[in-house]
């Protein structure tokens, strides 16, 4: 019951939730205004270029096959316009921006604001139980340096530890034949997803954490900020964005890496640039992660044409995990397709 007020407190000061949205051929940010009956989701920005792309190629599908009747999947992006309303006839909520701000929307709204929530993680203590995560794809998150810079090409997790925690600051000290130059190890903003399952990662979440040398508040997943061009930098980058970004073609101004390119950790590459996607080795570390879609439990099961929905898009044989549908365009944007019988799969606290 406490947990239960706490969200409900939480959920007035956050006053209603959104994100921008997507669809068109060259797929577009915010979409025209959803009907009250389609399916919207708001959320990480990880998998928003990637969904701006699903609906409209979903939707595309939909209009081929000659449905004009099934509700149509639209998703809204991280930034934009302070407030959003998602859907007609719905109340204007706060855009949310983070996985958590997704679901926190998911969990005060109904089905006539939000349907469903881009999350880059899965169920964790605090979320109700009748929220429901359905897994989608797979990404892993590294460490990325400026190419000729000062940086080795691997790291141990341990070493990365004791540099975000500047017990060690001179690259001498993780080898004597590396120049004699001060670490710069950068963070991207709090909020940053790829931030927090970095510091996850290497084990930084408890006290002491992260030391007083570590400089923070980049953008994450982009190096185009001249500091990121020091030879002596550091920072975590989103594997899968990084691979989209180069490899996709779905870079954008202020949205690429630059000089940056991920390292391997514990000696794994985080990159197999033979096939041109996350090593499935690194897949397989504890820098990998599942992204996920949250739905509310009930309508996921519901036997009305809303759940008959949500299942026909995000469900084990829905257009996203098909070969014929969206899996396609999961791999361009740079994630890793997960096994039939996976994708699809649900999970809750």
């Amino acid at each position: 019951m406490l947990r239960l007020a706490a969200r409900a407190a939480s959920a007035l000061a956050l006053a209603l939730v959104s994100t921008l949205a997507l669809t068109t051929t060259p797929a577009l940010a915010d979409p025209p205004q959803p009907a009250a009956t389609d399916i919207v989701g708001v959320g990480t920005a990880i998998t928003e270029q990637l969904f701006n792309q699903l609906s409209t190629d979903y939707n595309a599908f939909l209009t081929a096959a000659g449905n004009t009747t099934s509700p149509r999947l639209y998703s809204w992006d991280t930034t934009g316009t302070t407030y959003i309303t998602p859907k007609t006839g719905a109340t204007s909520i706060y855009r949310p921006n983070t996985s958590n701000a997704g679901i926190t929307a998911l969990t005060i709204t109904t089905s006539g604001t939000v349907d469903f929530a881009r999350s880059t993680r899965g169920p964790q203590v605090g979320d109700v139980s009748s929220t429901v995560f359905v897994a989608m794809a797979k990404d892993a998150v590294s460490w990325a340096a400026p190419t000729g810079g000062h940086a080795p090409g691997s790291l141990t997790t341990g070493q990365l530890a004791d540099i975000y925690a500047c017990n060690v600051t001179n690259w001498r000290q993780i080898d004597p034949a590396l120049p004699d130059a001060t670490i710069k190890p950068v963070l991207p903003i709090i909020s940053s997803e790829v931030r927090q399952m970095f510091l996850r990662s290497v084990g930084l979440t408890g006290l002491p954490g992260v030391g007083n040398c570590v400089v923070s508040g980049v953008e994450e997943n982009q190096g185009t900020e001249a500091f990121l061009h020091d030879p002596d930098v550091l920072v975590p980058y989103s594997v899968g964005r990084y691979v989209g970004q180069v490899y996709g073609g779905h870079a954008r101004p202020s949205d690429e890496p630059g000089v940056l390119v991920p390292r391997a950790v514990n000696g794994i590459a985080p990159v197999d640039t033979s096939n041109r996607q996350i090593s499935q080795p690194f897949a397989a570390t504890a820098f990998s992660r599942v992204l996920y879609n949250a739905v509310r439990e009930a309508e996921w099961t519901a036997s009305d044409a809303h759940g008959q929905a949500l299942r026909d898009i995000f469900g084990r044989s829905g257009w996203i995990c098909r070969t014929n549908g969206g899996a396609p365009l999961i791999r361009s944007y740079g994630f890793l397709t997960i096994p039939a019988g996976a994708c699809g799969s649900t999970t809750h606290i």
